[in-house]
């Protein structure tokens, strides 16, 4: 069952708190490189997702630390980083600044 795209026009009902991001994760593979189809339950979560909210800069201690990515930006988190919460019916991802590792061009 295809997953459907979240409409980012429309302004989210959820912002993340300071040094946190929401991303919205990319669909799983449904198929291998030769072309055999996997069963969804064969399906492995991507660690990846395009960014739909970016919380404030995360300032601890005296210290600031920007927010290394934008609405927009498709990033790599930490496979096991940050938590699942559904929004308008869309399962995203609520991300700390910590747990990303890239931004893909």
């Amino acid at each position: 069952m295809p997953k459907t795209k979240l409409n980012t026009s429309v302004k989210l009902s959820v912002k993340p708190l300071m040094g946190y991001i929401l991303v919205d994760p990319l669909d799983a593979e449904t198929k291998t490189a030769s072309g055999i189809i996997l069963p969804e339950s064969a399906q492995e979560k991507p660690a990846q997702g395009k960014v739909v909210a970016v919380g404030d800069d995360w300032i601890t201690e005296g210290k600031v630390m920007k927010a290394p990515v934008k609405v927009g930006d498709i990033v790599v988190y930490k496979k096991w980083g940050g938590d699942e919460i559904k929004v308008e019916g869309k399962e995203l991802k609520i991300v700390k600044f910590d747990d990303l590792m890239a931004i893909l061009n």
